[in-house]
């Protein structure tokens, strides 16, 4: 099968598409997966890069991948939930840029019927990361002010939807298209962030969501009232500056468990959440399509399709 793959850590030059034997069921609760297309995320990069070798150990030759949608092909023997010819979306953990993949079924969930391949790919870790920093860590309450950064990116864009339907007011950030977007995922204010003071137009967040890090991080602090809360996907916000502005922040990783993706897969069902997909890259283009991703102002997800 085709697959993609590199053998070191380094730039996007090491990723190549290779022919390697197509996995098999090797425990009784497995299930093989036909890839129709594969969710690219930022954390891929980042293994790629070997930043995650400690969190994240892999065993070289490598095949990148955390999150598929497909067919089932063939599941194992105790498997109960699923059958030959399902379409499933699978958060495989890796393997995912290939044609086949195998996946525990505690880990696989039926696929919308309403969603394409394409956005049922796009789905999993930004309903994971988004139901993880909102409600499990955020607690996020029905009238609270929001403040989400990046508000137009995939997990952003994800934020942005499920906080407005759980009562909050929510202000996002963004540039360019992205601001258009962000209005239509239902934010009450979009702030260009390249050509506004986001922390002189905000200083009574209840809640701030940070997916950015890094400099951008610490003016974020600015925009909490006193007993708000910050929240981060990128890196652990400082201590010291929360007890400065008198508010609490942490760094949350995300849950992207099928039981976690209910909330909102219940929102997708109902109509009141839509998957935001950028852009569509071939399997062979996957060195791009990482690419594409990291050079950052992407609205919505990148995805790969599998043929």
């Amino acid at each position: 099968m085709k697959a993609i793959q590199y053998k070191t850590f380094g730039n996007s030059d090491v990723i190549e598409q290779v022919e390697i034997p197509m996995p098999t069921i090797q425990n009784e609760k497995d299930i093989l997966i036909q890839v129709k297309a594969a969710g690219i995320n930022p954390i891929d990069t980042k293994i790629r890069m070997g930043y995650m070798k400690a969190m994240f150990p892999v065993e070289m030759p490598f095949v990148p991948g955390g999150e598929a949608a497909g067919i089932i092909v063939a599941v194992g023997e105790a498997v109960l939930k699923f059958k030959i010819g399902d379409e499933v979306i699978a958060l495989t953990g890796n393997g995912a840029y290939a044609q086949y993949v195998t996946a525990k079924e505690s880990s696989v969930l039926p696929k919308p019927h309403a969603l394409s391949f394409e956005e049922a790919a796009s789905i999993g870790v930004t309903i994971g990361t988004a139901q993880s920093v909102l409600f499990t860590e955020g607690k996020l309450e029905k009238g609270q002010k929001v403040l989400i950064q990046g508000g137009s990116g995939a997990v952003g864009g994800a934020m942005v939807q499920m906080a407005k339907t759980a009562g909050a007011y929510v202000i996002a950030t963004a540039s360019g298209k992205g601001i258009e977007l962000a209005h239509s995922l239902g934010a009450d204010e979009v702030i260009d962030y390249k050509s506004q003071d986001v922390a002189g137009l905000v200083g009574d967040a209840d809640f701030v969501a940070d997916n950015a890090g890094g400099k951008a991080q610490e003016m974020l602090f600015h925009t909490l009232k006193p007993g708000g809360k910050l929240v981060s996907i990128v890196s652990p916000p400082s201590q010291q500056l929360a007890e400065q502005f008198q508010v609490k922040a942490g760094f949350v990783s995300a849950d992207i468990s099928p039981e976690n993706l209910q909330n909102g897969l219940h929102l997708l069902e109902s109509g009141k959440f839509k998957p935001v997909v950028s852009s569509l890259f071939k399997l062979e283009e996957a060195a791009a399509a990482q690419d594409f991703l990291s050079a950052g102002g992407v609205n919505g997800k990148v995805v790969l399709v599998v043929e």
